[in-house]
């Protein structure tokens, strides 16, 4: 029973972790972009913040729901600290809450058990992201991408980490070629097709 739960909410937040979206101001696509991070699945934007800022909101926004459900699972993974589900499933609603440090704490938990598990590479890299730790992030996209060479999500995520926070625009351009070549109708998750997003970011000079 637990693991078809955790196989249910890592298929979730493998879809969330399209962590970043690209929305146009205005009538035309390059009159700006913003960058708008996406959790998993949901389709709903989270503003973009400093990380302590969010986190703040957040928290004051926490159900009573889920800060049992929290505490069930810190007793549940400390009475097994062996079992990966439930630290996966603990990362999860930490993810959920904006609670980067304990997210990186419990997926990295998860993965000392079974490392070979791309989703959770990729949240994990999601949450570093968050934190303020993009190569960190980028380097957990790149185990996923290792582990598995078609996760889609780890690349587009990658390419949105090198672009946005390393200012490596060679490299965010080639992350998304080869997702491209992974899957040449891949989209973003506004719905615009990458090969379109691709050409229009060719087409526009540096800086």
């Amino acid at each position: 029973m637990a693991k078809k739960e955790t196989t249910k909410t890592d298929m979730i937040k493998n879809s969330t972790a399209l962590l970043i979206s690209l929305v146009a101001l205005g009538i035309g696509f390059l009159g700006g972009v913003v960058f708008s991070a996406y959790k998993s699945g949901s389709g709903v934007p989270i503003p973009q913040a400093a990380p302590q800022q969010q986190a703040a909101s957040k928290k004051q926004q926490m159900t009573a729901d889920q800060a049992n459900q929290i505490l069930a699972l810190e007793k549940e993974a400390a009475a097994d600290p062996n079992n990966k589900d439930s630290w996966i499933r603990l990362g999860n609603l930490y993810f959920d809450t904006d609670n980067y440090t304990s997210a990186i704490g419990a997926y990295e938990k998860s993965l000392s058990i079974d490392a070979n598990n791309a989703n959770v590479q990729t949240d994990l890299g999601v949450m570093y992201r968050r934190n303020g730790q993009p190569k960190k992030a980028v380097e957990a996209f790149n185990r996923a991408i290792k582990i598995d060479p078609k996760h889609e999500v780890s690349r587009f995520n990658k390419g949105i980490v090198l672009l946005h926070d390393l200012n490596d625009r060679e490299g965010a351009l080639r992350a998304w070629e080869e997702l491209l070549s992974v899957n040449p109708t891949a989209m973003t998750p506004s719905g615009q097709p990458l090969r379109d997003l691709l050409k229009r970011f060719k087409e526009t000079p540096a800086g």
